[in-house]
């Protein structure tokens, strides 16, 4: 399938690992001109992505930090007249399952799951060329309750929230889309330190609350972001989509 992205300018705030680089990866394949947003980027990944194919431009930021990110948009302009796709990644489930979590829990939790991808969308969402594309990546722990900390469950809600508005805003002009992984496992993840530490119990998850049973990976995912940049995805505005192997059960 052409999905029409080549030499399409695509930039993934927080790409350097796991679902994020996978994404990287997807839209390189499709020949994409890919720009990406980590806070720390090493050789091996720039040699890494350098045997894909076309050219990644690397830019150490903190998406939490929107300073960080316009000075960064500065520097994308000088390359290019505009953006076509966004890809907002930033996020992190490592947290304390305490009933009430502390303050500075809220707190951080707070600022990496949904002020990246606010800080993300205030800096880039005007940058977009008309018929554009801006995908946040959620949680279905945001869709619904599933055990996870409460201050993930919270800040990815309102990831989809903020995304139903702002698809609303912008839909005269661009798209505004999110996807919700479920249980996604890859090397130095939340998933793969819980099966380390707990397998049973972990196998006993999957196995009571996945239909397919098993953990999905990042291509998984980074396939279904980049169909939803994609020409081929040009009438789908304001919606979440699950990928997750089934496990979320509400309608």
């Amino acid at each position: 399938m052409n999905l029409d992205l080549e030499n399409k300018n695509v930039l993934v705030i927080g790409g350097s690992r796991g679902i994020g680089l996978s994404i990287v990866k997807e839209f390189i394949s499709e020949k994409a001109k890919v720009s990406v947003i980590a806070r720390n980027i090493s050789d091996k990944l720039k040699n890494q992505l350098a045997k894909e194919g076309n050219k990644v431009n690397f830019y150490e930021g903190d998406a939490t930090d929107k300073k960080s990110l316009i000075s960064i948009s500065e520097l994308i302009l000088e390359k290019s007249k505009g953006i076509d796709v966004v890809i907002a990644n930033v996020g992190n489930g490592k947290a304390s399952l305490a009933s009430l979590q502390s303050d500075n829990e809220w707190e951080e939790s707070w600022n990496i799951n949904f002020k990246s991808a606010l800080n993300s969308a205030n800096v880039f969402l005007p940058l977009i060329t008309t018929s554009g594309s801006f995908v946040f990546i959620s949680s279905i722990a945001g869709e619904e309750y599933l055990g996870a900390p409460n201050s993930y469950s919270v800040a990815k809600s309102a990831i989809n929230t903020m995304m139903k508005s702002l698809s609303h805003k912008f839909g005269d002009k661009l798209r505004v889309n999110s996807i919700a992984p479920g249980n996604v496992i890859f090397k130095n993840s939340r998933w793969e330190e819980l099966l380390s530490e707990s397998p049973k119990e972990v196998n006993k998850m999957l196995e009571d609350k996945v239909p397919l049973k098993r953990f999905g990976n990042p291509e998984e995912i980074a396939s279904v972001v980049v169909f939803l940049s994609s020409s081929k995805a040009s009438f789908i505005n304001g919606t979440c989509i699950n990928v997750d192997g089934g496990q979320t059960v509400s309608f």
